[in-house]
């Protein structure tokens, strides 16, 4: 089958980017990124942005599928999904199921935890209180976070009982769920995974050295401080234990289509553990996922066109009486 053929099949896609998130502006980003390769390699695609317009003119405009290119809530969380669902529109990423749960970091966990995945230990704060309790429990340094956000928003590392109280309340202000999470001193690296189910890939694993170990919201996407190492440099026969163990973390979750796993490796004890996972991950120019598609010898424009072909449903809309009659 030729290349153009392919294409044509695709049908009139829609790139869903920006949203109602504190991720929009990111996504965004990503989603121009994905619709300029996507038109470039001869798709019939268009930018939709679901906090400007009704969802349903999806349907109502004859568009096929969906790439998600939406970061946070109302949009990596299930809900978009849902609605596509509902519209019988299949679109890019893990289902609806998968997508709640994976932004829900606290969830997250306990599914790893109770798999026997490693994670950094925890503890779910409603309170500046709690989350000085939590510090005692975890020690310092601990992370706070928002429980469901990410591109770090929100996000202090605590390095002392002081810090506790403007620690919660900028998680709080993102998201009532607040997460301390015990620190892992190591190295920091993100892995990619392509696929679903016993298909799924691990792409190679980047390594992050970002200045003062600072990855946050300005590091991530908008200074060319940080340094993104693949090959990743990791001893040997550690970069396939790390893939093997993200790829067994998407698995558990339900995950399809794509994502990228966080993991901290321990520099004593050189044992991963999980952070979390995007099912959404960014596709800017910053961005680790097309990176290390690179490295494995897939170009950005090609990466964009194999996720568009994986776009699906969970389940296959069914047909109506009068259209089985028909």
């Amino acid at each position: 089958m030729s290349q153009n053929l392919v294409i044509t099949e695709l049908g009139k896609v829609a790139v869903l980017m920006g949203g109602s998130s504190a991720e929009r502006n990111i996504s965004l980003m990503s989603g121009n990124g994905v619709l300029h390769a996507l038109q470039g390699q001869g798709v019939d695609a268009h930018g939709f942005d679901p906090a400007q317009r009704d969802m349903c003119e999806l349907k109502r405009e004859g568009f096929k599928r969906c790439f998600i290119a939406l970061h946070g809530r109302f949009g990596e969380d299930g809900t978009v999904q849902g609605a596509l669902e509902l519209m019988g529109i299949p679109y890019t990423g893990s289902g609806v199921m998968a997508s709640s749960i994976a932004i829900d970091k606290v969830m997250t966990k306990r599914i790893w935890r109770s798999e026997g995945l490693s994670t950094p230990a925890w503890v779910k704060v409603g309170s500046a209180a709690q989350t000085h309790a939590a510090l005692e429990q975890l020690g310092a340094p601990m992370i706070v976070k928002p429980a469901r956000e990410g591109s770090s928003i929100g996000l202090t590392k605590v390095l002392c009982a002081d810090q506790c109280e403007a620690a919660y309340a900028a998680a709080a202000q993102e998201d009532p769920q607040v997460l301390c999470e015990q620190f892992i001193q190591g190295d920091e690296v993100t892995v990619p995974v392509l696929g679903g189910g016993a298909q799924a890939r691990a792409l190679p694993v980047i390594r992050i050295v970002a200045p003062d170990g600072n990855y946050d919201y300005q590091n991530k996407y908008f200074t060319d401080d940080t340094q993104y190492l693949v090959p990743c440099g990791l001893p040997e026969g550690e970069e396939a234990r790390i893939q093997a163990l993200v790829l067994e973390a998407y698995r558990v979750l339900g995950c399809r289509g794509w994502a990228r796993a966080d993991v901290m490796i321990d520099h004593r004890t050189r044992t991963p553990y999980l952070l979390e996972i995007n099912t959404a991950p960014g596709m800017t120019g910053h961005s680790l996922v097309p990176m290390s598609a690179k490295a494995a010898g897939l170009s950005y424009e090609q990466l964009c066109v194999q996720l568009l072909q994986s776009a699906s449903l969970d389940h296959a809309p069914h047909l109506t009486h009068n259209e089985v009659g028909a």
